[in-house]
């Protein structure tokens, strides 16, 4: 199979067009090329006044050596970009491994152990997806929070209410397989080429239903509202698991993929001596734009062409306090959605459908904050320093699930908003008018005001007066790491525990997480074989 590279389509040709350049490339007829697939689209607009669209495409024609003589450029042999499964240790397994979380690091975990005939035993402490979304509907009607399945908690984790990003800046061949195994649960085959794949929370609602179908029907168990309580351990190895229910469950190999939500889980498995540590993270606010002003300023002219869709963002600063600044989690065409999952804390994150048509855009905009910051050096200082910011951004939103907002151009006056503008914000259980400056230490505001003065630089219309900034953003990542070894993907202080994805620390997304999961599902395979029967 050939690689082919560089081929460029203007914005008005069709995709339908790349073979026909493919074949004019090479010399050749379209009838001569036997097999054609793209393997990557991205967009050129670098150049004012035109926007080019760049593929990458694999293929299959006869004779292909005479293609690598160096007489045609751009084109090389389509490297293996197979997916390899594990060599399986020779050591039985005395229990089939559990899984603990069905996020995107749980979930391919478990597929992984399940198509190895592993079966697998799930346990999540959230609802099914289609009892989730109800839990969650409530949640955002009347402000009626079920502290056990939310946004945070449920089949396939937070990543499943979100724009549904599958980017990653994770160079690894495990992403081929995760995107593959997204689309044979029912995705778009656009996420294989697309340079900025996403599926929207509402197709991802089917996907992760699918991989479940699919890791039960090779012989694995999925148990929902179901929570681990206690670790058993003994000599520094698990020996099994106590729920919630007062159930013991035997145990040996359990993959840890919890989330970076599970606060409760986490106290406990620090009592039970598991290690961990302390990490920095990223607080902030969601800020709101017209889709359009986005549009504008990422497409000029182009901007609203249906080739393009809607545009996002990606930016960093660096403030002059010193703290990095970021964009984080942008949705185009998307919604600012109430994602706590204690009583009495308010959390704020992004969400887009597949077809990412909602009036405004949205972005985590967040400020670096370190363990220094915490107050304290224990290693659940960063759950206390968020726990503060979502209490105060709960009473500030007047104690009824109401956020606090306040627009760019108040926030950057040192004023007080009294009531919103042009920018209607999309949260759902609505806003109260405030300054932002009484939820956050003066670094982090300061850092806030920075920013927003310096990403307009780079992105015309960032710091548009009657922006919405909507707070508070507080879960972008997991406070803290549970100490693992890289040789072996178990944890550093207890055998048989495998922590995994963003609650243990060691990834950022759907993608990164699913592929640390495929890791620790790897490490366990490679050392044992199955349990009989």
């Amino acid at each position: 199979m050939l690689r082919i590279t560089q081929i460029k389509l203007s914005i008005q040709d069709d995709i339908a067009a790349v073979k026909a350049q493919v074949a004019k490339k090479l010399k050749i007829k379209p009838v001569d090329i036997l097999t054609f697939r793209i393997y990557k689209e991205s967009i050129d607009a670098r150049k004012r006044g035109e926007i080019n669209f760049i593929y990458t495409v694999d293929i299959r024609v006869a004779d292909e050596s005479r293609f690598l003589t160096g007489k045609f450029k751009n084109v090389a042999m389509t490297p293996d970009l197979t997916y390899k499964n594990p060599q399986m240790g020779t050591m039985k397994l005395a229990h089939r491994p559990v899984v603990i979380g069905f996020g995107p690091a749980g979930m391919y975990a478990a597929l992984l152990l399940a198509q190895m005939g592993y079966k697998p035993l799930v346990l999540e402490r959230g609802e099914a997806v289609d009892e989730r979304v109800k839990s969650i509907d409530d949640f955002w009607e009347a402000g009626k929070l079920n502290p056990h399945s939310n946004v945070q908690f449920g089949e396939g984790g937070a990543g499943t209410f979100s724009d549904g990003k599958l980017t990653s800046r994770v160079k690894d061949l495990r992403g081929r397989k995760v995107l593959s195994e997204f689309v044979n649960a029912g995705a778009p085959e656009e996420i294989l080429y697309k340079a900025h794949p996403h599926v929207g929370t509402d197709l991802l609602r089917d996907i992760v239903k699918n991989i479940r179908k699919e890791i039960i029907s090779l012989g694995g168990e999925v148990r929902f509202n179901t929570q681990v309580n206690h670790v058993e351990i003994d000599d520094n190895k698990l020996e099994g698991l106590t729920l919630t229910s007062g159930e013991f469950i035997q145990a040996q190999q359990a993959i840890l993929a919890i989330g970076h939500s599970a606060r409760d889980t986490f106290g406990e498995l620090y009592r039970d001596g598991v290690k961990m540590t302390a990490k920095p993270f990223a607080v902030g606010v969601r800020v709101e734009h017209p889709q359009t002003v986005i549009d504008k300023a990422q497409y000029k002219e182009f901007a609203g062409h249906p080739r393009l869709g809607a545009a996002e963002y990606r930016l960093t600063h660096k403030a002059k306090n010193g703290r990095g600044v970021y964009t984080f989690c942008m949705c185009p065409g998307g919604l600012v959605v109430a994602s706590a999952s204690e009583v009495g804390h308010l959390v704020t994150n992004g969400m887009s459908e597949h077809a990412r048509d909602q009036h405004n855009a949205n972005s985590g905009l967040l400020v670096q904050v370190f363990p220094e910051d915490f107050g304290s050096e224990h290693p659940l200082a960063g759950i206390d320093f968020q726990r503060a910011l979502e209490k105060k951004a709960f009473e500030l939103g007047g104690r009824t699930y109401q956020a606090p907002a306040q627009l760019v151009g108040d926030f950057l006056k040192g004023q007080p908003s009294t009531a919103m503008g042009s920018v209607t914000p999309s949260y759902s259980l609505g806003v109260v008018p405030t300054d932002l400056t009484a939820l956050f230490p003066d670094y982090i505001s300061d850092a806030l005001k920075d920013a927003l003065i310096g990403l307009d630089k780079k992105m015309h219309g960032f710091a548009m007066s009657d922006a919405v900034m909507t707070g508070v953003e507080s879960r972008s990542s997991s406070p803290l790491r549970i100490n693992r070894d890289e040789a072996n993907f178990q944890s550093e202080s207890t055998t048989g525990i495998y922590p995994s994805g963003e609650g243990a620390g060691f990834a950022g997304g759907i993608v990164s997480a699913a592929i640390d999961g495929l890791k620790c599902a790897e490490a366990l395979i490679s050392q044992f074989a199955p349990a009989e029967g």
